[in-house]
């Protein structure tokens, strides 16, 4: 089938070289010249496992390229994925639709002859689909099929998904458009298809991104009771997890959640509930997003603790300033908050990070005369860190592990003071807050 992609950024490129390797013939459009180039070269424009390849594979193929033009891509197909980004607005915690007004706008003004059908992937307030589809022209039918990817596992999320979410229309285009979609992913074998509204489609999304958010949130607030009262948060989690009307998934405290999605899209859930007078939906959400903040101000305080109440001229080594490992991604990454937090303080900041351009990945450089070493980002790297060696190039041997991955024994065993999320501090004897900043 030809097909279109509007919009190829992380969401877009990945799903426009997965329909590509289904078989396929694609047109990726986009308004950036630069990142058309780029893809046309087989290049990502985002830190994706394996998604070079794929778009390679498609460009060789002759089943997959990028334009900038609108005219080009309402010439190539009938069916249009619209994947354009929905950041949260400058001034409030709605979405940004700018993006996708302007680009159904300019697709539409181009289609001038057949039926077409425009499936919304982006994630959108609900109520955005209905909307679109009533300024339509009767020839355009608008559906949504909301995306579920994790960045880092985007491909397999694309082609080996858990779940297929479709809202049609409640005109006669639904069902064509149900049968379409259908089509388009008929290889990806036998998945659970979910068929219903707009709206509801819609909020499959944001309350899917929702629940994730509160279970982080939640584990976070015990781990505070844990530290409150002597309990050990990981132990707890292990228990809660064991339990099939929880699960283990989302259970392990630490610096919270960030990137381009969960903390946008709660907050958009948000505004929706308050736009729409369900104020206890938007209280709880609101809850969420405050402890999930609170995090970074709790890591940046056990690090002041860790100095002896005071960051400035402390050299403090962060490790990690990615939302997460396996991605480039620093959009509302609590590592940048905390990095930004201990700077202003006056802390003698080095970051290391083996993806984001801006950092060092020379970690044995990174760690040399720190006074406090800090994780905030999860990477294998800092996880499997040597803590023997590792303690030969520190100033002073404490570790805040704001992710709670390492090993404690491992590491008080090397000599460091450990501090972590929602369990007791474990100390080799060490006290940092007597070894003055000029120790090297």
């Amino acid at each position: 089938m030809k097909i279109t992609v509007l919009g190829t950024g992380y969401l877009g490129a990945t799903h426009a070289a997965c329909l590509t390797s289904l078989g396929h013939d694609v047109l990726g459009v986009d308004i950036d010249p630069v990142r058309v180039d780029s893809l046309n070269n087989g290049h990502s424009p985002v830190l994706e496992p394996g998604l070079d390849d794929l778009l390679t594979a498609g460009l060789q193929a002759g089943r997959l390229r990028f334009t900038t033009s609108v005219t080009e891509a309402a010439d190539h197909a009938r069916v249009h994925f619209l994947c354009v980004g929905t950041p949260q607005s400058a001034d409030s915690w709605e979405m940004d639709l700018s993006a996708v007004d302007s680009a159904v706008d300019e697709l539409v003004a181009h289609l001038d002859h057949g039926d077409h059908l425009i499936v919304g992937k982006s994630t959108v307030p609900a109520g955005t689909a209905q909307g679109l589809q009533e300024r339509m022209p009767e020839r355009v039918a608008v559906c949504w099929n909301p995306e579920f990817l994790r960045e880092g596992h985007g491909i397999a999320d694309t082609l080996q998904p858990d779940r297929i979410v479709l809202g049609i229309p409640d005109t006669g285009a639904g069902p064509a458009a149900g049968e379409t979609v259908r089509e388009i992913y008929a290889d990806l074998g036998e998945v659970p298809f979910l068929v219903t509204d707009l709206t509801t489609a819609e909020l499959v999304k944001v309350s899917a991104n929702a629940f994730l958010a509160t279970k982080i949130s939640f584990i976070n607030a015990v781990a505070d009771l844990c530290e409150a009262t002597g309990g050990d948060v990981s132990v707890l989690s292990t228990a809660l997890g064991l339990d099939p009307r929880i699960g283990p998934g989302a259970l392990s405290a630490g610096l919270g959640f960030g990137g381009g999605c969960l903390p946008k899209d709660l907050r958009g859930l948000t505004a929706r509930a308050e736009q729409v007078d369900a104020r206890q939906a938007a209280d709880l959400f609101r809850a969420v997003d405050a402890e999930n903040m609170h995090r970074r101000d709790r890591l940046v305080d056990q690090v002041t603790d860790a100095c002896g109440g005071s960051v400035s001229d402390r050299r403090i080594t962060v490790l990690g300033a990615s939302f997460k490992p396996g991605s480039d991604d620093i959009r509302d990454s609590p590592a940048m908050t905390v990095i930004g937090d201990l700077e202003d303080a006056g802390g003698l900041v080095t970051v290391c990070d083996p993806a984001v351009p801006a950092y060092s990945r020379d970690l044995s450089g990174a760690l040399r005369g720190a006074e406090v070493t800090v994780i905030a980002t999860d990477w294998p790297e800092f996880r499997d860190l040597d803590p023997v060696a590792a303690c030969d190039l520190v100033a002073v041997p404490t570790v805040v592990d704001g992710r709670n991955c390492l090993p404690v024994a491992r590491w008080t065993d090397a000599g460091w003071d450990y501090r972590g999320t929602g369990r007791r501090a474990q100390s080799s004897g060490w006290n940092p807050a007597s070894t003055a900043s000029t120790a090297n």
